[in-house]
C-alpha cells in the first residue's frame, strides 16, 4: 500500500522556532546551571544535590531521567513503523516501576549515599563490590548513551542543518557545562523543566492527532489498517519470537531497577517515605506519556507515512517532528524539536553524573583511597570524570549514527537487568550472598550481555555486516538475567562468607529503619 500523505518537510532546514526554543531552553538552563554551581561545593550536593529534593520535584526529575529520546523519537518512530509491536516497548518500559516502588526505593535510599554500590558493599568487602559495580555501571552508561547522542546529533541535524558529526559535539559540549559546574542540583531542575516541556508538547501533539480522527482513536486505528493491512494492528512484526518477547519483557522490567541514573536519583531526596512518593509521582508522569507516544507513533503512521519517516531517518527516529510539521507547520515542528532536543540534553547530563559517581566515589573514593578522600579531591576526579565521559559520548555517536533510538536503550536495559539488578536484589533479601557470588553476578550479567548483544542480528548483522548471526536473539535478557542469579547463588554457597552472613541483621534494620544522613 502507499502511504496516505508524502510531505515536503522542512527539516533539515533553518528553522526560525527551532533555534529561538533551543537558545531560550539553553539560557535558562544555564542560569539555573550558573545558580547551581555557587551552591555547589561538597560531594553531597554535587552528587545528590545535598538530599534536598522533595517528592515532587525527584518525581519530576525521575520522569525527566526516564523519558529518554527513546521514549519520544524511538517509540513513536517503532509504532509508527511497525504498528501494535510497537507497544512492547512501551509497556515494557513502564512497568519496571512497580519493581522499583515496592523492592528497591525506600532500602536503597535508606542505605546508600551516592550510588547502588553503596547498597552491595554495605555488607560485603568494599574494593572488589566496588570496581565490580563501576563496570557494569559503566557499560550500562555506555549504551545508554549511544541511544541518547544518535537522537540528539539526527535532531541537530535536521533542525540547525548541521553535520551531524557537529551536532554531536554541541550536544556533548552543552552536556559537560551542566554536571561540571552545577552538578545534581543543576541536573534536577533541568530535567524538571525538560520533564514538563514533554509532556506539554507531546500532550499538544497527541491532541491534535485525535482532533483528525474525531477524537476517536478507533477511527485512527481503523485507517492505519486501511492503507498499510490488518497486520499493523497485530503483533510479530518487531518481535515474531515468544522467546525474543520475554527476553525483551525481562529486560525493560528489571532494567529499569538496575539503571544507574535512576537509582542514583533516591540519594536526592531526605528520606524512604519522600522516596516512594516520588516513585508515585513519577510513574504516573511516566504511565500518562506512554499512552501519549502510542498515539503519536499511529498518528505518524497515518498523517505522515511510512516512506516519508524513513526517507528522511531509516530509523524513524523524527516520526514525532515530522508529524509535527503536518499537523502545526514548521513553528511547530520547531517547538517539538527544540522539545526532544532538551529531553536528549538532560538525559545525557543524568548519565554523565552518574558515571562520574561510579568513578570518583567507587573507583577513585574507596578502590584508590580506601575511603579516606577529601571533599575538594573527590569532586576534582569526579569533574575530570565527567570530560572523559563527554568524549566517549561523542565517539560513540558518531560510531552508531543510523540506529534506532529505543532499540539501543533496549539493549542498555538488558544490560542493567543482567549486570545490577540480581546483584542488588539478593544483596538486600538473601543472608548468604557473599562478596565473590555478588562480584561474579555483576561480572557474569555484564559480560555475558554484552557478548550476546555482539554477537546477536543487531551488532554482528546490522553494524559488522556478516551474513548471519552466531546468536539469534536481539536481546540477550532471559539467558543473561537468569545467569546473573544462578552464578551469584552457586558462587556464595561453595564459599559461605560468616562476616556477610552476621552483618544481613544490621542491613535488615537500617534498611527497614533508615539512618539519620
Amino acid at each position: 500500500m502507499s502511504d496516505v500523505t508524502k510531505p515536503v518537510t522542512a527539516l533539515g532546514e533553518t528553522n526560525t522556532t527551532a533555534i529561538a526554543s533551543f537558545v531560550g531552553f539553553a539560557l535558562i538552563t544555564l542560569a539555573i546551571t550558573y545558580w547551581a554551581a555557587r551552591r555547589t561545593r561538597t560531594s553531597a550536593e554535587f552528587f545528590a544535590a545535598g538530599g534536598q529534593v522533595s517528592a515532587l520535584q525527584n518525581g519530576f526529575a525521575l520522569a525527566g531521567d526516564y523519558m529518554s529520546a527513546a521514549s519520544f523519537l524511538g517509540i513513536a518512530g517503532l509504532v509508527s513503523l511497525s504498528g501494535f509491536d510497537g507497544l512492547i516497548y512501551s509497556i515494557g518500559f513502564l512497568v519496571g516501576w512497580p519493581v522499583i516502588t515496592f523492592l528497591i526505593a525506600e532500602p536503597l535510599r535508606n542505605l546508600g549515599t551516592y550510588t547502588f554500590a553503596d547498597v552491595v558493599a554495605f555488607r560485603l568487602k568494599q574494593r572488589p563490590v566496588r570496581i565490580s559495580a563501576a563496570i557494569s555501571t559503566l557499560t550500562v552508561v555506555t549504551f545508554y548513551l549511544i541511544a541518547q547522542m544518535v537522537g540528539a546529533g539526527n535532531l541537530v541535524h535536521l533542525m540547525f542543518g548541521l553535520s551531524y558529526n557537529v551536532a554531536i559535539v554541541i550536544v556533548g559540549a552543552v552536556m559537560l557545562i551542566y554536571v561540571l559546574f552545577g552538578g545534581m542540583i543543576a541536573t534536577t531542575w533541568v530535567q524538571i523543566i525538560k520533564a514538563g516541556l514533554l509532556l506539554l508538547g507531546a500532550t499538544t501533539l497527541a491532541v491534535l492527532v485525535l482532533a483528525k480522527f474525531d477524537f476517536n482513536p478507533l477511527t485512527m486505528f481503523e485507517a492505519a489498517r486501511d492503507h498499510y493491512g490488518a497486520g499493523v494492528m497485530a503483533p510479530g512484526k518487531l518481535v515474531a519470537s515468544p522467546l525474543e518477547a520475554i527476553s525483551l519483557g525481562i529486560a525493560l522490567m528489571f532494567g529499569t531497577a538496575g539503571l544507574p541514573h535512576i537509582l542514583m536519583r533516591f540519594y536526592t531526596v531526605r528520606d524512604a517515605a519522600t522516596a516512594r512518593r516520588s516513585v508515585a509521582y513519577a510513574t504516573s508522569l511516566i504511565g500518562w506519556f506512554y499512552l501519549v507516544t502510542f498515539v503519536l507513533g499511529f498518528g505518524a503512521m497515518v498523517l505522515v507515512g511510512k516512506d516519508a519517516i524513513t526517507s528522511v531517518d531509516k530509523g524513524g527516529n523524527m516520526a514525532a517532528p515530522l508529524l509535527a510539521e503536518v499537523l502545526g507547520g514548521t513553528g511547530f515542528l520547531g517547538f517539538i524539536s527544540a522539545v526532544a532536543f532538551a529531553t536528549i540534553l538532560a538525559v545525557v547530563a543524568g548519565l554523565a553524573l552518574s558515571g562520574a559517581a561510579a568513578i570518583a566515589h567507587d573507583l577513585w573514593g574507596h578502590v584508590i583511597r580506601n575511603g579516606k578522600i577529601e571533599e575538594r579531591e573527590q569532586l576534582k576526579v569526579a569533574r575530570i570524570a565527567t570530560i572523559v565521559l563527554a568524549v566517549v559520548a561523542i565517539g560513540l555517536g558518531v560510531v552508531f549514527h543510523g540506529q534506532n533510538v529505543a532499540f539501543m536503550v533496549g539493549l542498555a536495559f538488558s544490560i542493567a537487568a543482567s549486570a545490577n539488578f540480581p546483584a542488588l536484589l539478593l544483596s538486600m533479601t538473601w543472608a548468604r550472598l557473599t562478596t565473590r557470588g555478588a562480584v561474579a553476578s555483576m561480572l557474569a550479567g555484564t559480560i555475558s550481555s554484552v557478548v550476546l548483544i555482539l554477537l546477536s542480528p543487531t551488532v554482528w548483522v546490522d553494524l559488522f555486516h556478516n551474513a548471519a548471526p552466531i546468536i539469534p536473539l536481539k536481546n540477550p535478557g532471559v539467558i543473561s538475567v537468569p545467569l546473573a542469579f544462578l552464578v551469584a547463588i552457586i558462587v556464595s554457597l561453595l564459599r559461605p562468607e560468616p562476616d556477610s552472613q552476621s552483618g544481613f541483621a544490621a542491613l535488615q534494620e537500617r534498611m527497614h529503619l533508615g539512618r539519620e544522613r
